[in-house]
């Protein structure tokens, strides 16, 4: 017999089903609640409030898991690559050796741009924001890729491939034109990081061609950051697709939510944070005491998260790669030590552990771009390049619901009553 949960108001009573996650985890339906009962819930934020059924990331916060498709984050990171991570979100299964030569085939064939798109680059002002142009240029996709609808499920395979590819094509323009550098063509020998930091650091007369372990590096670095469940951005490409805007309008607009700086942008406060300490603007023993104190508003970036309470199992991984890379540096990164430091500092003390603040992935994602080279004005659109996967794969997901509703939610009204409108002589 299905559960219910019961709501009781006054003297009414609304049974309401319960609905089992695959992990165990329980959630009330409030479908038709409004319907049948007159009432509406409200959850600020909608930090209480699964917004869909989804298959494709599952996160426990409270044990620090974090899976794609069911498989640890921690396996993919070690054993897997971006490229073949992309198809196991999109496509719901690891791909056989055929379906992945395959795939990273259509992406290779995909990866150059228009030759008109260069114009496009020239009308943007040379310091214009990196994220403003890779936005625009994604919607702009929608111009130069359009394909009537047919019905054939390879419509969505060249689109996604067109969109996974071309984006770190885009991401690199975008960082040329803002150094005034020209563009440069792709390169189909390389791989997919390989050939991003090519296009992004190659000089006139001087290819660039990355060390193996920073190609290495960056392509973990992407598959962290494929996709988080349903993170601001991966909202707002479920809100926009669902009204059946197309692909590139729905990731485009993802972008630019991810551009806001408690999103994609965390990762600059963390390290402007690590960088005042070095400075001597304060150290770590008042950064920690600034937290505990609760005063004026401070607090420590890169710690704690929505979503984990536990260790982000992200921020152990990065902090690995953040180490290995250092271990091949001479000039190890100064930022490193301090981050370490803080990190273990904060799991001594009892008021970090008691309020669940641990490391979270921005502590050491900048500490690992700034290892391969990555600038700060890059960091939120390599954050897209990495998230545009679980976009794609949740726009699928969502696209192939019959039952699919445009998203819109119900607000709770705290204006003034009926007020008469006054003539602007007796105002």
């Amino acid at each position: 017999m299905a559960r219910t949960a019961k709501l009781t108001i006054d003297d009414r009573s609304v049974d309401l089903p319960l609905v089992r996650g695959a992990d165990g985890e329980e959630a009330i339906d409030l479908s038709g609640l409004r319907r049948r009962s007159g009432l509406v819930a409200i959850d600020d934020g909608l930090r209480d409030t699964a917004l869909a059924r989804s298959a494709i990331t599952y996160v426990d916060g409270d044990r620090g898991l974090l899976r794609y498709r069911g498989i640890p984050i921690e396996e993919l990171a070690a054993r897997s690559s971006f490229v073949e991570t992309s198809f196991l979100l999109i496509y719901g299964h690891l791909p056989g050796r055929g379906e992945l030569d395959a795939f990273q085939a259509r992406l290779t064939a995909n990866a150059a741009l228009h030759e008109s798109f260069k114009y496009h680059f020239e009308g943007f002002p040379v310091d214009a924001p990196p994220m403003a142009m890779l936005s625009s240029m994604v919607s702009t996709l929608a111009c130069f890729y359009h394909r009537p609808k047919e019905g054939k499920a390879d419509d969505f395979d060249e689109e996604a491939a067109w969109l996974l590819s071309k984006v770190r094509t885009i991401a690199a323009y975008s960082y040329r034109r803002s150094m005034g550098l020209p563009f440069l063509y792709t390169d189909p020998r390389l791989s997919y990081a390989g050939d991003f930091l090519h296009m992004m650091f190659s000089e006139p007369f001087k290819e660039y061609v990355a060390p193996e372990e920073m190609v290495h590096a960056l392509d973990q670095l992407l598959i962290l950051h494929a996709d988080h469940e349903m993170g601001g951005s991966t909202t707002t490409v479920r809100v926009v697709g669902s009204s059946r805007a197309n692909l590139f309008a729905s990731c485009a607009a993802g972008i630019s939510s991810l551009w806001g700086p408690v999103h994609g942008g965390a990762t600059i406060a963390a390290v402007e944070m690590l960088e005042a300490i070095r400075r001597g603007e304060f150290t770590i023993d008042q950064a920690i005491a600034r937290v505990r104190e609760r005063k004026d508003g401070f607090r420590l970036v890169g710690f704690g998260h929505t979503m984990y309470r536990s260790l982000d199992p992200r921020a152990r991984i990065l902090r690995q790669i953040a180490e290995r890379l250092a271990g091949k540096n001479p000039v190890a990164d100064p930022l490193l030590p301090i981050a370490l430091e803080l990190e273990a500092r904060a799991a001594a003390d009892s008021y970090f552990v008691d309020h669940r603040l641990f490391p979270n992935a921005d502590l050491y994602n900048g500490i690992v771009m700034r290892a391969i080279g990555i600038p700060r004005e890059m960091y939120s659109v390599f954050f897209a390049i990495g998230r545009m996967p679980g976009w794609i794969a949740h726009w699928k997901e969502q696209a192939a619901d019959p039952g699919l509703r445009i998203i819109r939610p119900r607000q709770l009204y705290v204006g003034p009553g009926e007020t008469p409108y006054t003539p602007i002589e007796e105002r």
